[in-house]
């Protein structure tokens, strides 16, 4: 980690992030399902951006967490009454958190750390199709882990602005239902990046956080080529794919697509 005798506090946020595909059942094309996320930013402006499925792990029992870092200090009162993994530490403590981690992640059955994305795929699907996900209508794999060790600014609403180190927990998730492949082709097609800007300000003007999500199906070649045909120092930025943005976090799903400030494990 660059200069970390310097930042007195990091935000460690460890979260899955699932790479959701299914087959276009016309054409055949492997498609990638993301969440599309309208915001409304402080400046008034308004963010449309397409990003991985998945959020924030839950810590299910701290105790093993308390004895690496003490009193485990949650980045917002949202965070804490989740149980988000979401936490500030001192710079020197993220290697032996990573390690914690990993090998907690690893493990299937752990007790301490919740290691599968089925309940934010479902909840966040809910979110942005208004249909419940049933366990047959898809197929889960673990993929590894995604790590960025040098701090960026946290774009969270919550935590805007702290400088963050994640750990990602990848999973491929394959749609076998052709009815869920359609409806998620459907809706996809049924709001253009206007509409969900309007919606987020619509939802912002009626008091509300000023958010609207739904579903962006996109051909996985299309994404993969965009990010290829660019250097790798390049690549770690919002790029436009079919005139859609796609938030920098997308590299994170793609194997092959490596940048520099990944490391995959």
């Amino acid at each position: 980690m660059s200069n970390s005798t310097e930042i007195k506090q990091l935000r460690a946020s460890v979260a899955t992030y699932n790479r959701v595909l299914f087959q276009h059942p016309d054409t055949g094309l492997q498609m990638l399902a993301l969440e599309r996320q309208g915001t409304v930013l402080e400046d008034g402006s308004v963010s449309v951006r397409g990003q991985p499925f998945g959020g924030s792990i839950h810590i299910l029992n701290p105790t093993p967490l308390q004895k690496i870092i003490g009193k485990i200090q949650f980045d917002s009162e949202r965070s804490k009454n989740e149980q988000d993994f979401r936490i500030l530490i001192p710079p020197s403590k993220w290697e032996l958190i990573k390690e914690y981690c990993l090998r907690h992640l690893k493990d299937e059955e752990d007790i301490d750390l919740e290691t599968e994305p089925d309940r934010e795929l479902t909840e966040e699907f809910f979110e942005t199709i208004k249909a419940k996900l049933n366990p047959d209508q898809y197929t889960v794999q673990p993929q590894g882990f995604v790590i960025e060790n040098n701090p960026v600014r946290s774009e969270n609403a919550y935590a805007r602005g702290q400088l963050t180190v994640h750990l990602y927990r990848i999973y491929e998730v394959q749609i076998v239902d052709p009815t869920l492949c359609r409806i998620l082709l459907t809706i996809s097609h049924l709001y253009s990046d206007q509409d969900v800007a309007a919606l987020a300000q619509q939802d912002a003007d009626n008091y509300g956080k000023g958010r609207f999500n739904t579903v962006l199906t996109l051909p996985l070649e299309s994404i993969t080529s965009t990010y290829l045909a660019l250097g790798p120092e390049e690549r770690y930025r919002e790029i436009s794919v079919e005139q859609h943005a796609l938030d920098e976090s997308v590299l994170a799903i793609l194997p092959g697509v490596d940048v520099p400030q990944y490391q995959r494990m």
